[in-house]
């Protein structure tokens, strides 16, 4: 039993990284522009506090990367900022990460996603970081589930938790299901 509990977290971890591509950006054809988007997406997930509850995506066009999301951590927007704009290659940042409002209410309802999530079999692996592929976005009460999942089980699955947790005022699913984009 136990062996095969670790295949599974060793199968697990081994999708998570194999998503690594797939959650940056839908990369351009221009290899300079394949390669720039490399860069900054693992500058942005080596950022000290970005974590399952912080969502940051980008656009390249050209020498500027437009930054987006929004962050929990206090000093993650200003640091997914300096850490893109060092990046060779990158002449102009334009900043449109939003920080979230800090709220124990907030931190409440992200506490019992978060668990709900965690302890639901075959979801915990979603949220492992350092890059969990599913980003949970709390604002004022409203989840945002941001990320890419593997089927349509998991993606109605976590919308019916996310839903049923006390306190939430409603849920915006944004995750993609992967067995659909390759289609």
């Amino acid at each position: 039993m136990k062996v095969l509990r670790y295949f599974l977290i060793l199968s697990i971890a081994i999708l998570s990284f194999s998503l690594v591509d797939a959650n940056a950006q839908s990369y351009s054809g221009n290899k300079a522009t394949r390669d720039l988007e490399q860069k900054i997406f693992k500058k942005l997930i080596a950022l000290p506090y970005y974590g399952v509850f912080d969502h940051i995506s980008y656009e390249v066009s050209g020498t500027t990367v437009t930054l987006h999301g929004k962050v929990r951590s206090l000093g993650t927007k200003k640091g997914a900022e300096n850490v893109v704009e060092n990046i060779e290659g990158v002449e102009k940042v334009v900043n449109r990460i939003e920080n979230l409002p800090p709220s124990s209410f907030d931190d409440a309802i992200r506490a019992r996603l978060f668990r709900t999530f965690d302890n639901t079999g075959g979801l915990s692996g979603y949220l492992r970081e350092p890059n969990p592929s599913v980003r949970i976005i709390v604002e004022n009460g409203r989840v945002t589930l941001e990320g890419y999942v593997n089927n349509r089980g998991t993606y109605n699955t976590m919308n019916i938790l996310a839903n049923g947790i006390p306190g939430v005022f409603g849920v915006t699913n944004n995750l993609v299901i992967e067995k659909e984009m390759i289609k």
